[in-house]
């Protein structure tokens, strides 16, 4: 069995899947009459991701370098996260592509550096 922290499921060494509920709270004031998934949702899941499928232990975040959302998230979709690694110095360099079965939805750059590293 893959492992899972809350839905992220590890399908693969750069991918991670998570299902978004119906019922997930962030619906209800985001927004209840046309509901999509917040873009800060989009960010926790793509660094959550990159943690689980970090190439060196201990990575914590150091920034968010950018984050570009393409298209909404909705209710009930499926979210899949590929992430791409580049070392930097003492940091590592996340590339994060998110999408749903209509297509790409965000991708998010992430800096993450050994915890306790400046």
């Amino acid at each position: 069995m893959s492992p899972v922290i809350g839905q992220l499921q590890v399908v693969s060494g750069d991918t991670v899947r998570v299902p978004i509920s119906p019922d997930e709270p962030v619906f209800a004031g985001h927004y209840p009459d046309s509901p999509i998934f917040p873009g800060m949702c989009l960010v926790e899941y793509a660094r959550l991701g990159a943690l689980l499928l970090a190439p060196e232990a201990g990575l914590e975040l150091a920034a968010l370098e950018s984050a570009r959302f393409r298209a909404p998230v909705l209710p009930g979709d499926e979210l899949t996260i590929t992430v791409s690694w580049r070392r930097d110095g003492q940091r590592w360099r996340c590339s994060a592509h998110a999408s749903t079965g209509r297509g790409a939805v965000a991708t998010v750059r992430l800096r993450l550096r050994v915890g306790g590293t400046a």
